[in-house]
């Protein structure tokens, strides 16, 4: 196998292959970051061209989709009648894209989306999401799960970084409302740390509910017995709360804005879930910037 790209996640792939006795070539436009690679067992290829030439098997791990374009695009010639494995963090549609260019290619294309920090690779926990080819996935899924629960989505190259960054997009969001509470608390003196203590068994406890809300939001039920109505989930008090502590409430007011402007549609007696419909809906109210 041939892996491009050795920062934190790409050093931490190659070395879980050489571990399990693959023979690695590796890239890197840096070459110093190969050293430790190379004395554990790896060959380090001078160019790009040279690594994609002695494998059949092809991993990018890059910054961006720009990079792997970069990258790639000079030595198309030589990745024909490869397979290629890319592991850059991209849009969906980015994936599709450069799956488009891989069947222009004569490239078998497989996307990855990693659900794990560099140091899970190979461990407990890791996970990495794939879609695109399944030939690709079926004829490497060994070697795949070296690095983690492999799991395939189907043949458009984009679900795989669909699940992946609507994830993140849980994560972050959640992470984000730990910051806006221990602001808040902070104001007042409270450490983070006893905050966290307080509220990670809390926020655990209220995952268990993820499967509740998505059983609503399939079957469009939200008038369903035993619901939180939107106004009574009103997070009014939390902003003003936020903004008496001298916290800025830019966490939580979105979500704030999503219950009223429902609210105001005649929804208030129904469930929290029915924020999903709005969401769904591609409303806006306020401007994002990518």
């Amino acid at each position: 196998m041939s892996l491009l790209g050795l920062g934190a996640m790409g050093h931490a792939l190659a070395a879980a292959l050489i571990d399990a006795g693959h023979p690695t070539t590796i890239w890197n436009r840096t070459p110093g970051k190969a050293d430790a690679l190379v004395a554990r067992g790896a060959k380090l290829a001078s160019t790009v061209r040279d690594a994609v030439s002695v494998s059949p098997l092809v991993v990018t791990c890059l910054l961006d989709h720009g990079s792997v374009q970069e990258t790639l695009g000079p030595v198309a010639d030589v990745m024909a009648h490869r397979s290629l494995v890319n592991l850059t963090t991209t849009t969906p549609n980015q994936a599709r894209e450069f799956a488009s260019w891989a069947d222009d290619h004569d490239v078998a294309y497989l996307d990855g989306g990693i659900m794990a920090v560099p140091a899970m690779i190979g461990g407990p926990g890791s996970a990495i999401l794939y879609s695109g080819s399944s030939t690709v996935f079926g004829d490497h899924k060994p070697v795949l799960d070296l690095w983690g629960e492999s799991t395939y989505f189907g043949p458009d190259a984009g679900m795989a970084s669909l699940y992946d960054l609507a994830m993140l997009a849980s994560m972050y969001v959640m992470f984000g409302g730990f910051m806006q509470g221990a602001a808040m608390v902070g104001a007042a003196g409270v450490t983070a740390t006893e905050f966290a203590s307080r509220t990670t068994p809390f926020l655990a406890a209220m995952t268990a509910g993820f499967s509740g809300f998505a059983a609503i939001i399939d079957a469009k039920n939200y008038t369903g017995e035993g619901q939180q109505s939107l106004e009574f989930s009103d997070l009014g008090k939390i902003v003003q709360t936020s903004i008496d502590q001298g916290v800025s409430p830019d966490i939580i007011a979105p979500v704030q804005a999503l219950i009223r402007r429902q609210i105001a549609a005649g929804h208030g007696k129904e469930g929290f879930s029915r924020i999903f419909e709005e969401l769904r809906a591609g409303k806006k109210g306020t401007e994002v910037m990518a």
